[in-house]
């Protein structure tokens, strides 16, 4: 009996010690509220607030009136907006091709063993630190028909001076051409982490084998590091089709509107023309559109074959 009532009351008082940090559970809302009050002012409010301006017709100084659904209407007739999509695209795909073919090359060279290695790769990396304004100010003298150093270049090969921002077939070539210089980089920062993490045995099977240069990068080398040039990919397509800073200060969407992304269109539109309606609603289709390409991107990444299986 006295065996029973100990052992009921041991598990009494068990059950005391399990309640008690239930009934006394700490509270992590506190914590979480502040996070999320930052989060929806910063992120959620501007969106929420940027629909609402979508679809109202106001321009700064008059009145506001309620548009529904005219200023995306507008937008599907707007050549200019149409244009706009083209330059962006075009823009984006020259400057992710440019940097991911020269980024992957550099790769492979300072992947190699040489000397002084080390401090070539710290001076390849340096463009990537400055800031787009620099940039963009600096090149913006080079690339002057009389004065700059470019056309001076040029000349010791026999080739004339060029127009380059100032002439509308040449002005996104131009652009992509300081794009790629500030961020094949960071392209090969990516693949020379991919090479990193390649394993050398197949090469040495493949040289026993007779395989050339080419031959072991066709089949060895590209295949392995396939997913680190997807995610260069995906960094760089990201990152160019929503440039503004670099395209602005160099050509502000000229000449004329030979350079003109939607970025730039959409900037002079909201706060140039104070069309904020319809600024507003060119702002959630580019939204749209970068959600679309940032979730097909993702979807041929997940397709890529990981050197260590994953992703099959």
């Amino acid at each position: 009996m006295a065996a029973s009532i100990e052992t009921a009351a041991a598990t009494k008082a068990a059950h005391k010690g399990r309640s008690k940090p239930d009934r006394f559970a700490p509270n992590y809302w506190p914590f979480v509220i502040p996070a999320l009050i930052v989060i929806s002012a910063v992120i959620v409010f501007p969106w929420v607030f940027t629909l609402w301006m979508s679809v109202n017709s106001w321009t700064l100084g008059q009145s506001q009136v309620f548009a529904g659904l005219d200023n995306y209407a507008r937008l599907a007739v707007d050549l200019r907006f149409w244009e706009s999509l083209w330059h962006t695209m075009l823009y984006t795909t020259l400057s992710v091709a440019a940097p991911l073919f020269l980024g992957t090359l550099a790769a492979l060279i300072f992947d190699a063993q040489f000397p002084f290695r080390g401090l070539l790769r710290g001076i390849f990396v340096m463009p990537m630190m400055a800031t787009p304004v620099a940039i963009a100010l600096v090149w913006t003298m080079m690339f002057h028909p009389q004065l700059g150093v470019l056309n001076y270049l040029l000349s010791f090969v026999g080739i004339g001076p060029q127009e380059w921002i100032y002439n509308q077939s040449s002005v996104i070539p131009s652009l992509v051409l300081v794009e790629t210089w500030q961020w094949t980089p960071l392209v090969m920062l990516i693949v020379l982490g991919g090479l990193a993490a390649v394993p050398r045995e197949p090469y040495e099977s493949a040289e026993i084998d007779g395989a050339n240069v080419w031959q072991k990068f066709r089949y060895l080398t590209l295949p392995m590091i396939a997913p680190f040039l997807m995610i260069a990919v995906i960094i760089r397509s990201i990152d160019a089709v929503k440039s503004f800073d670099i395209i602005y200060a160099m050509t502000q969407g000229g000449p004329g509107t030979a350079s003109e992304t939607i970025n730039i269109y959409l900037y002079n539109t909201a706060f140039a023309y104070y069309d904020i309606g319809y600024g507003s609603a060119m702002a959630v289709i580019f939204f749209i559109l970068i959600v679309l390409l940032s979730f097909v991107l993702l979807m041929v990444r997940q397709r890529a074959n990981w050197s260590n299986g994953e992703g099959r």
